[in-house]
């Protein structure tokens, strides 16, 4: 049996390439919600149901409460000895 010697550089980069527009893609969405955000906040014409549901909607996906615990947990803190 043979070993796996390919050259897996231009998967990986392609890769990388896909990864970074899904993140420049998501990142361009992000800020249209806070622009629009913003302006409902700043115009009077707007509903209050709307600039509540444009507040909820922020808090809900950029600003919710992760507590400590949990994101050592996830990465895995509590399973190895922490050497420094």
């Amino acid at each position: 049996m043979k070993p796996n010697t390919q050259n897996q550089q231009d998967r990986l980069a392609e890769k990388l390439i896909n990864l970074e527009n899904h993140v420049i893609q998501e990142s361009k969405i992000a800020l249209l919600k806070i622009q629009s955000w913003r302006y409902a906040m700043k115009t009077p014409e707007i509903g209050i149901s709307y600039q509540r549901e444009a507040a909820l909607m922020i808090t809900r996906s950029l600003m919710s409460f992760v507590p400590n615990s949990f994101v050592l947990s996830e990465e895995g803190f509590y399973f190895s000895v922490v050497e420094n």
